[in-house]
């Protein structure tokens, strides 16, 4: 929020962070469906007078936020996602308090995973998985809304087709071309929607939840390439882009994607000594792991019309 201060321009704005919420729906079939949501909050509010006068009446108390958010999570009778849940918090505050012109609800879920046991779906049983989907909700006053999903720690690795080359070469480069080596990631992703109001957020479950996976399906498909033959990754670079755009490709009602791709270096093993270059005949079998340094390659694609 902005304000002019004897001729100076002044921002803020407050919120909460880190508000850990676990929530259970227990159904009358006996399963249990559960979900746990690390929640941050800021809002954008008319108090200046906190800041330039001593005068609290129009401050939202942090600590009322962090209640809200267990208030809410309870209130919210039938299983939805964190996106849903992520507007109806920011509804909440652009809705009851006057003073509030916009809310930034930025909600990360874990990723818990219901088991199997003997073949079976368990009822009740869950285990933690590995990347987490995340959500943010900008909420104005107006109405108006941008909301954003995303994946993060989505890590990958393909032991064979791809290569780098035809780089740029200097008195400081010592990498070696290559056609076959190792590709590794951990991929984060985030993709806007095209919706620009509430009245045209789909409320009907589990619409952002089956839209979270097919995202990532496709991303995996392109990265990955057919089962048996895969497909060839020419860079980091080259494939990040080939995701974004079939994920564009593939749902109209993304707007933009932004990924953030560093490349995981898997180094193939030597042991030389003294008295030979080679110890043990390695070939192309026996890697060193290694992410300290690494390369980071990041990028946004979005339609032409987009606002980023």
């Amino acid at each position: 929020m902005a304000d002019e201060i004897e001729g100076l321009k002044f921002e803020q704005k407050h919120g909460k962070s880190r508000v850990r919420v676990g929530r259970i729906w227990r159904k009358e079939d006996g399963n249990h469906f559960f979900v746990e949501w690390n929640v941050n909050i800021s809002l954008l509010s008319h108090c200046l007078p906190a800041y330039v006068r001593d005068d609290n009446s129009d401050i939202v108390a942090t600590d009322t936020m962090k209640n809200t958010v267990y208030a809410k999570a309870k209130e919210c009778s039938e299983i939805l996602s964190v996106e849903e849940f992520a507007i109806e918090l920011g509804k909440h505050f652009t809705t009851l308090y006057p003073q509030v012109t916009t809310a930034i609800i930025n909600i990360v879920e874990k990723p818990w995973e219901r088991v199997s046991v003997d073949g079976q779906l368990h009822q009740h049983g869950f285990k933690l998985g590995s990347e987490k989907h995340t959500a943010e909700a900008i909420v104005k006053k107006s109405g108006a809304v941008r909301l954003t999903s995303g994946v993060e720690g989505l890590a990958v690795l393909k032991t064979t087709q791809s290569g780098f080359e035809g780089f740029v070469r200097d008195k400081y480069t010592a990498l070696p071309e290559t056609k076959e080596r190792m590709l590794a990631t951990e991929v984060s992703a985030s993709w806007k929607y095209v919706f620009e109001s509430l009245s045209n957020i789909p409320m009907k479950s589990p619409y952002f939840t089956e839209k979270y996976l097919d995202v990532k399906k496709v991303m995996l498909e392109t990265f990955f390439g057919p089962p048996k033959e895969g497909v060839y990754s020419a860079s980091v670079q080259s494939t990040l882009y080939q995701m974004a755009r079939a994920v564009l490709s593939r749902f109209p009602d993304v707007a933009s994607i932004q990924l953030r791709m560093p490349n995981l270096h898997f180094l193939p093993v030597n042991l030389p000594n003294k008295d030979s270059p080679t110890i043990v005949k390695f070939n192309d079998d026996v890697f060193t792991p290694t992410d300290e340094p690494h390369g980071t390659i990041e990028a946004s694609l979005s339609r032409s019309w987009s606002r980023m």
